[in-house]
């Protein structure tokens, strides 16, 4: 028996080699290298030309932290047992460094508008706790038709009506017993703050009968003239009342259009404006 004849196979490997300076991951990892360390340097830098207040207002800046509800969420008072400011210095929106010709300068330029925001915070903080202490010294029925809110504009106090106890009577602007006590304790409380202020009446979304020419748009405005009349009489300057309107019910507290909560008077301490 022959032996029979295997072919022979030849595998050949074809080997593809790179320089490894020619690949691009290595490109990656250096910028973002670069990127950390020029951060780095950015930041030993801030550190390095501003005091410990500026930088405090910086970070207060990027991370506003106003512990006020748009209604309050429970609690003993208005304030919901908090303090209206959450950190002691609040840099808001509009405020900024003064035009300088040099580094310092800009940098002593927000320290005065981060200042002054700050005095002003707690010039309103002082005067809303009195507020607080007069509500809760009236009873419980007053504090439940008091609400705070932080805007854009300034602080908003909520002066929000009730089936039980209305704020003024039903569709006219004469204003009730309740009003008048609130504003009286509004006007005393607030009297001294230096801020301007807003008016602005609100109504549900009820409508008059048989399509009257009188509407809630007339309404909401005529119960906001009527509060800044009571607010005056009580004291209030008449001079930082700087606007009176109404909404009608196209600014809703509440989703339910016909919530008794959706009628109400807000008054807005206006933020000061920069000079």
């Amino acid at each position: 028996m022959s032996d029979e004849i295997q072919p022979i196979i030849i595998r050949r490997k074809k080997v593809y080699a790179a320089d490894g300076h020619h690949g691009g991951a290595w490109k990656v990892a250096y910028a973002d290298f670069v990127t950390a360390m020029m951060a780095f340097f950015l930041l030993m830098w801030l550190l390095n030309a501003t005091t410990e207040e500026q930088r405090k207002g910086i970070a207060d800046y990027f991370n506003p932290n106003i512990p006020i509800a748009a209604v309050s969420g429970g609690g003993a008072g208005a304030l919901s047992g908090d303090s209206v400011m959450a950190q002691s210095t609040l840099a808001r929106n509009g405020i900024g460094a003064k035009t300088t010709s040099n580094k310092q300068g800009k940098a002593e330029g927000i320290g005065d508008a981060v200042g002054e925001a700050q005095k002003e915070e707690a010039e309103v903080e002082e005067k809303l706790k009195d507020l607080n202490q007069a509500l809760e010294a009236k009873g419980a029925g007053l504090l439940e038709h008091v609400s705070l809110k932080k805007t854009n504009e300034g602080l908003v106090i909520e002066l929000i009506d009730s089936n039980n106890e209305p704020l003024f009577n039903l569709g006219n602007s004469n204003p009730s017993p309740l009003l008048r006590e609130l504003l009286a304790v509004v006007s005393e409380s607030l009297g001294p703050v230096k801020n301007d202020v807003k008016i602005v009446g609100h109504t549900d979304a009820r409508v008059f009968p048989n399509q009257a020419r009188y509407t809630n748009w007339e309404l909401s405005s005529d119960r906001a003239n009527a509060s800044r009349r009571l607010l005056v009489e009580q004291g209030f300057p008449k001079s930082q009342i700087k606007e009176v309107s109404g909404k009608g019910s196209t600014e809703p507290l509440v989703s339910d259009a016909m919530a008794p909560q959706n009628r109400r008077i807000s008054i807005i301490l206006l933020h000061h404006k920069p000079q």
